[in-house]
């Protein structure tokens, strides 16, 4: 309750605005209790049976004294962590904390480079902890205690056992407690903060066991209407579908009918729409905004998602986002899942993925070896580096390594297709001195890290305009997700808006003004590259989209799916009836208005069509 009311405090604002301190504090309590239940309930039992003087209840006091230390331990690191994981994500800790536990080297390093005030800080606190939490159980232990007698040991352990399991469930009613249950507010960090972050991490653990299916989400709808929803919302004729098995595999016949063209797409790392000055943000890409001038550039183009592998997701496979974690992490998309480069190898194109980092990161590395990729160059194939980071070698060193490789494969006179994913402007923000004029003091930020990333994307330009492959290749640059996505509203569709640009040689020049997702640059770029075939992918093929199309996104945050079209609204929430708003894309602003049914059908078929299709082994590299 006071690291609650530290982070009430810290968002009083929001908080007030909510109209929400009785309900953040009442409902506190009620978390807080149950969690209590949960997590010294079986220890409460134990005690009941197992106290005493003897051998056993000896036994049972150095067991209790471990379990009440850990359980201390485990809520208080959590809770002390909080203020850092809302200040990267904007709620809670939840499932990406556990996520990032696997990648113990890179988080420690990242940590290390740009938290280490925090790190020895929890270090300091979580050794205190350890030891008066040890020290505090073994006081109450050693207390002079009088025993029931062993005819009143079961009674008491059914009075445990009915208070424990109630207080856990905390309801009577048919759902138990649940973040949903005890949520009041628009804002998602507002509704976090009744929960505690022990609860709201355990759930979003048990709930990734359930993940894959978005009806136990959002609700159900038949799959014919699934179907007929995905076929008519992706802008195709219907006979061009091509069976039932895989409903959404469809017949596409590119605009560009000349020689089929190399594909770079370079994924920018946490490039969100306020830091590109030709989109209203901040000037600090001059690079990409001129590039904007040659390019098909998108003003409103948005991300499905606020995870790097959710970017690869949508910008390399089509795949429409989920309440789930990213295909790029699941166990039934690491083979047969289609990709751009399933298709392409299937058309003789070498398909690379050149990182600085680690490949293994996030599990690209074999989700990228089972899905048509045949070269990964990552940090261990760099010779003699300008520089590494805690994310590996630099923007530059990854933008100078990719030029040498395109170069060395039109020598070739291999077709290529090569994934380019930046790293530089992630935290800790590490990058090489005298490249850029600092946006600001100290370096290592956040805006001078997406300065250098924009310096490094600008120098691998001026080489590859040079270059023999320019004229033969399609380039697109796309970021992965804005940095730090968060806000008061239950999707900051503001915060999903990025930068996209194709450009190259016959590319025509012009800014769209269309709302646009990541899902529709894989048939884009097909199609200006000249490649016809079969593919599952959902995505608008705009250079066979009307102007007037007003366009349409998907945006997934956290469990809340946002369905944009022009600029019209339709959120998705786990047990909410769908809401409906407008979006005023100059204010940035959500506004409830009512939407009609048959967006809100619409929406909830986009939603339930990804989980579907990963369960059921829809989203095939078969193409028929």
């Amino acid at each position: 309750m006071l690291s609650r009311l530290g982070l009430a405090i810290w968002q009083f604002e929001r908080v007030d605005v909510a109209a929400g301190w009785s309900h953040l504090l009442l409902q506190g309590l009620r978390v807080d209790f149950a969690t209590m239940c949960w997590l010294w309930g079986a220890a409460a039992l134990g005690t009941a049976i197992f106290s005493g003087e003897h051998l056993i209840g000896q036994i049972w006091n150095k067991i209790l004294r471990v379990w009440l230390t850990l359980g201390l331990l485990t809520l208080v690191f959590l809770e002390i962590s909080t203020p850092s994981f809302i200040a990267e994500y904007g709620v809670r800790p939840n499932r990406l904390y556990v996520e990032y536990l696997i990648y113990p080297k890179e988080v420690f390093s990242m940590l290390w480079a740009g938290r280490k005030f925090e790190l020895i800080l929890s270090a300091l606190i979580s050794g205190a902890v350890i030891f008066g939490g040890w020290k505090l159980s073994g006081y109450l232990i050693s207390q002079k205690q009088t025993y029931p007698r062993w005819y009143w040991r079961p009674v008491l352990g059914v009075l445990v056992i009915v208070i424990a399991l109630l207080g856990a469930r905390s309801s009577l009613g048919h759902r138990p407690l649940n973040p949903s249950l005890v949520a009041f507010s628009s804002d998602p960090l507002v509704n976090s903060l009744v929960t505690n972050s022990a609860y709201s991490l355990v759930f979003a653990i048990k709930q990734m066991g359930n993940e894959a299916d978005a009806a136990k989400i959002y609700g159900k709808l038949p799959k014919e209407d699934v179907v007929n929803i995905i076929r008519r919302e992706s802008g195709r004729p219907l006979t061009d579908f091509l069976s039932d098995e895989y409903p959404s595999i469809s017949k596409n016949t590119a605009s560009y009918q000349g020689k089929p063209k190399n594909l770079v797409i370079i994924l920018q790392e946490s490039l969100g729409a306020r830091f590109v000055g030709s989109l209203g943000g901040l000037p600090l890409t001059p690079n990409i905004d001129e590039l904007s001038k040659e390019a098909w550039a998108f003003e409103r183009m948005y991300a499905t998602g606020t995870r790097s592998v959710r970017g690869i997701e949508a910008v390399v496979t089509g795949f429409t986002p989920t309440p789930a974690r990213s295909v790029v992490k699941l166990g039934r998309s690491q083979t047969g899942f289609f990709t751009l480069a399933s298709l392409l190898k299937e058309h003789g194109y070498r398909n690379q993925f050149i990182y600085g980092g680690e490949s293994h990161f996030d599990n690209m590395r074999s989700f990228f070896l089972g899905n048509g990729f045949t070269d990964i160059i990552d940090e261990s194939d760099y010779v003699n580096p300008n520089f590494v980071g805690s994310w590996g070698a630099s923007d530059e060193d990854l933008m100078y390594r990719a030029n040498d490789e395109f170069e060395r494969l039109h020598k070739e006179g291999q077709p290529f297709f090569s994934l380019v994913f930046s790293s530089s402007n992630h935290d800790p923000f590490e990058f090489p001195d005298d490249r850029i004029e600092l946006y600001e003091q100290p370096k290592q930020t956040r805006n001078n890290a997406a300065k250098y990333a924009d310096y490094a994307v600008g120098e691998f330009f001026k080489k590859a305009k040079q270059s023999d492959y320019w004229k033969d290749t399609i380039f697109v640059v796309v970021a992965d997700h804005d940095s730090r996505v968060g806000g008061a509203e239950l999707v900051p569709i503001s915060r999903f808006r990025i930068p996209g640009l194709i450009l190259g040689e016959g590319i025509e020049p012009k800014l769209d003004s269309r709302v646009t997702s990541q899902i529709d640059l894989g048939p884009t770029v097909l199609s200006l590259m000249g490649v016809s075939d079969n593919y599952p992918m959902l995505g608008r093929d705009l250079t066979k989209t009307p102007d007037d199309w007003p366009g349409r996104a998907l945006m997934q945050y956290d469990k809340n799916l946002a369905y944009l079209r022009g600029d019209d609204v339709v959120i998705l929430q786990p047990e909410h009836p769908a809401t409906g708003f407008v979006y005023d894309p100059v204010a940035e602003k959500l506004r409830p208005s009512p939407q009609s049914d048959e967006m809100k059908k619409t929406a909830l078929g986009w939603a339930l069509w990804g989980s579907m299709a990963y369960q059921k082994g829809l989203y095939s590299d078969q193409k028929l």
